[in-house]
């Protein structure tokens, strides 16, 4: 069993459950197939799982690692962004989305996606490589974004909170009544969720 699937903190876990996603951020694999780093490139980037027909080996010698989310709304809370060769259009969607909705920035569609990645790392990992959160009231979440709650994972979509794990989600709450919680999904994303892109959740 590889240790290859993304939980919603970023963190690269082993787990039999499969991915509907394939992320990457570069050779971060060893010769055996095991991890070396969390990450080598500052793109993060989220695949689609089958694009022209390509095939290999999962962690193939010398060739980027193969990371798989459970959902996209994992992958984004992970740091990942859509990929723009294989997901196009979800590329140009989300870089539109990110721009309504972080305008302090002003950036244009013509404005490299390599300054929006720069943010969105900043946004995602620490100097000693741990996850950035940021406390918010709930009711300015939109769906799709993740919160820790009892130092668990949860998915906000319609008004209540949805336990993750590597095989999906579990139970569902209704919002707990409390005025802030630590949110996973980078502050930027969830701006651009605010804005109107919607990521694909399992629930």
């Amino acid at each position: 069993m590889l240790q290859n699937r993304v939980d919603p903190f970023g963190d690269i876990i082993r787990t039999p459950a499969r991915g509907a996603w394939m992320g990457n951020r570069g050779l971060i694999h060893n010769n055996k197939k095991e991890m070396v780093r969390p990450y080598k490139l500052i793109p993060w980037i989220t695949c689609v799982l089958e694009f022209k027909g390509w095939h290999r080996e999962v962690m193939t010698p010398n060739r980027y690692t193969e990371l798989f989310f459970m959902d996209e709304a994992t992958a984004f809370s992970a740091g990942h962004r859509p990929c723009s060769e294989c997901r196009r259009s979800d590329y140009q969607r989300f870089k539109d989305f990110w721009i309504k909705g972080n305008p302090e920035y002003g950036f244009t569609m013509k404005t490299l996606i390599g300054k929006i990645d720069a943010i969105i790392h900043a946004e995602r990992i620490a100097a000693d490589k741990s996850k950035v959160t940021y406390e918010e009231n709930l009711n300015k979440l939109p769906d799709g974004a993740f919160v820790l709650y009892e130092h668990k994972p949860y998915l906000i979509k319609r008004g209540k909170i949805y336990l993750w794990t590597p095989f999906g989600y579990e139970k569902s709450l209704d919002l707990p009544q409390t005025d802030k919680l630590p949110v996973l999904t980078p502050r930027s994303v969830i701006n651009t969720f605010s804005a109107g892109y919607v990521p694909q959740m399992a629930v």
